[in-house]
């Protein structure tokens, strides 16, 4: 299968294009970049459209990094817009081929779901609210113009990537493994996890699965803060006592980031997945981490 992946120099990208190589299909990028098999400038609405001729699907993961700086209003207008104006370009794009692809795998992310506490929530929840909600509402809305065409889009609501490669736990590990890792706040604030694998493979899956719609790309198991913390002293074998007061992060990251990263509460299921078949490889987190940490 020819696939065009926009974002496939980043985290979860990269990985993403490897495996589906390994797997037989030949893989486009689309970037910014000079030299990508397809350039694109979504804040100026241009992309090379003309190399898009004979894909098949479709996987965009671009967008700016939520967690890159501290959350001004223009850092945030740059969030939403990286998102939104991307992904409405590449529909009107994907619509307007004469023979266009038929799947579009969009990036999306559970923070549509909002604070929830111990809510059990799945693809039918109701959305949710605050900044993350409002952007992902948007951004999965951007892809109307591509479903009107009769494109399968399917909205891939990613929860939080374990790899020691990147994301959180890359930058967690650090204090994790002097012993001064802990529970942040009360820790009883749900993470939604998946392993850089699953999500790999999971989204592969679901190019030749006749899902449309949003799907929770989170391990079945979603754990507390504080079960989390657990998992990974167990793993590295250290001591997770000392308590992280939430006010250190509010500090480096402001308080709307830090408490949309860290202390919002999302107790996610994957039921879209499991009920159509997906069988996740890692479900426990302690056995889960011991191999991610291995690798």
């Amino acid at each position: 299968m020819l696939i065009a992946v926009t974002g496939a120099t980043g985290f979860i990208g990269s990985s993403l294009c490897k495996f589906l190589k390994k797997e037989g299909h030949t893989v486009l990028s689309v970037s910014r970049r000079s030299g990508s098999d397809v350039e694109w400038d979504p804040s100026n609405g241009d992309i090379d459209a003309q190399k898009l001729a004979g894909v098949e699907a479709v996987i965009h993961l671009a967008g700016e990094n939520v967690a890159s700086q501290r959350w001004t209003e223009k850092q945030k207008n740059r969030i939403l817009d990286s998102r939104v104006d991307g992904t409405m370009l590449l529909s009107k794009t994907l619509a307007d081929m004469p023979n266009p692809p038929r799947v579009l795998l969009s990036g999306s992310a559970i923070g549509i779901y909002g604070n929830r506490g111990d809510e059990a929530l799945d693809e039918e929840s109701t959305y949710g609210k605050g900044f993350l909600a409002d952007v992902v509402e948007k951004w999965e809305g951007a892809t109307s113009i591509a479903e009107d065409a009769g494109i399968r889009v399917t909205h891939l609501r990613t929860g939080l990537v374990q790899s020691p490669c990147d994301g959180m736990l890359k930058k967690t590990l650090p204090l994790f493994k002097l012993g001064l890792g802990g529970r942040m706040g009360s820790g009883k604030q749900f993470w939604s996890w998946i392993s850089l694998e699953d999500e790999v493979r999971l989204i592969s899956w679901l190019l030749t699965n006749e899902i449309s719609g949003p799907v929770n790309l989170t391990a079945p198991n979603p754990v507390t803060n504080a079960e989390f913390t657990d998992a990974l002293g167990k793993v590295l074998k250290r001591p997770t006592f000392l308590p992280v007061p939430l006010f250190g992060p509010r500090i480096l990251l402001g308080e709307e980031l830090a408490n949309e990263l860290i202390q919002n509460s999302l107790r996610v299921f994957p039921k879209r997945a499991l009920s159509n078949g997906f069988k996740f490889k890692h479900v426990n987190l302690v056995e889960s981490m011991d191999e991610i940490l291995r690798k």
